[in-house]
């Protein structure tokens, strides 16, 4: 009777769980730009399981020129890191080595507005279609200038994306916004912004809002109402005339190589680079988190096993903060015996077997097991 109660459990945390793990959409903005807050388990995550996709002209390159040199950056302890060396490293390679990110920059020509308004979205077939490009889960393109335009226009461009979405629903597109260009808050390039944001807020898009990133510094200053441009100059008094600059100020008030690292950031200065680098790795890591996985598989290798029993047992116990990884299956921040019930639920020998709830043998198994790497750990 208690075997068939336990299962029974099981089955009810299962269906709960996987109702957690739809995926749903999120915003990447200046309230991501603190990379120190990111795990190094879910950096390692997105360097292990994603593979992108990045279309841009030169405002997009900000991410990646700002990435190459974020890396050398956090190497030489910047930021007083505690990270191991290369932790932020990526590649664009068709055979990249483990443990960097692969990205596929300028995977196709022109931007979201060049050489129109929808060869970037049959481009994006194109790539997709290719046999070669198989395991390419996550899909970006950029503005340079071309957000600046009508309703109409941005609507052809949300409608494009959602097309791809549904059509290749394995895949992770991201939206974003056009860089900043002076515009007043009532400006026109601040209304489409805002409109590609409202649409991806109702509809759980992912959104990378390069706008936003730009429209803040560091400390939390907001320059968006000042008719900031995307080389971060300002009015800073309200006259009309921009006179300050809040990217330069800011270096020029911090240190070189530990508070901030230069960069060859088109368009504007090093300090926007940073901040689009460190968003990029939080959009990165988000993805990476936000993908579905099955319950019981902390180490994400497609198999729900012993290891995954040992690894939940490591973690037993252990309250706040706790990660998928350490055997958070519920989402709960905190490894109890709901996620021994969710593992014991997905329990099979390899990936290509179908999950499901074991026999009541094979839980009683599950539990002696653990309750033995329990005994063991405490008896050390």
């Amino acid at each position: 009777m208690c075997r068939l109660s336990f299962t029974f459990v099981a089955v009810a945390l299962v269906s709960m769980s996987m109702a957690r793990l739809v995926e749903a959409g999120f915003v990447i903005d200046h309230n991501d730009t603190d990379i120190m807050s990111l795990s190094l388990s879910s950096i390692n995550l997105a360097k292990d399981t994603l593979h992108i996709g990045y279309g841009h002209t030169s405002h997009g390159s900000q991410v990646t020129t700002g990435m190459t040199a974020m890396n050398t950056f956090m190497n030489g302890d910047g930021l007083n890191n505690t990270y191991p060396d290369d932790t932020f490293k990526w590649v664009d390679s068709s055979s990249p080595p483990a443990g960097v990110l692969d990205l596929d920059d300028y995977f196709k020509s022109g931007d979201l507005g060049n050489p129109d308004r929808i060869t970037w979205a049959a481009s994006t077939r194109d790539y997709l279609n290719d046999p070669a490009n198989s395991d390419v889960n996550v899909i970006m393109w950029s503005w340079c200038g071309q957000a600046d335009t009508t309703a109409a226009n941005i609507d052809i461009y949300l409608n494009l994306m959602n097309d791809l979405e549904e059509d290749y629903p394995d895949v992770n597109f991201v939206y974003m916004t056009g860089h900043t260009n002076g515009c007043s808050t009532t400006g026109n390039l601040f209304l489409r912004n805002q409109q590609i944001r409202d649409y991806c807020i109702a509809n759980d898009k992912i959104l990378y809002d390069f706008a936003d990133i730009e429209s803040w510094d560091p400390d939390g200053e907001y320059y968006g109402d000042k008719l900031v441009t995307d080389n971060c100059d300002y009015d800073s008094d309200g006259n009309g005339t921009r006179d300050k600059n809040w990217a330069t100020d800011w270096q020029n008030s911090h240190e070189e190589g530990t508070d901030w690292f230069d960069c060859s950031c088109a368009h504007s200065q090093p300090l926007n680079g940073n901040q689009k680098a460190y968003a990029a790795w939080a959009l990165w890591t988000e993805i990476a988190e936000s993908i579905p996985y099955t319950p019981g598989d902390a180490n994400r290798d497609g198999t729900v096993d012993v290891s995954d029993l040992g690894v939940l047992a490591s973690h037993y116990g252990t309250g706040s903060g706790a990660e998928w990884g350490d055997g958070d299956f519920t989402g709960e921040g905190c490894v109890d015996v709901c996620d021994l019930g969710l593992l014991a639920a997905h329990y099979y020998e390899d990936s290509s077997s179908v999950a499901g709830v074991p026999e009541p043998g094979c839980v009683a198994m599950l539990l002696c097991g653990f309750l033995s790497l329990i005994l063991s750990r405490r008896l050390r």
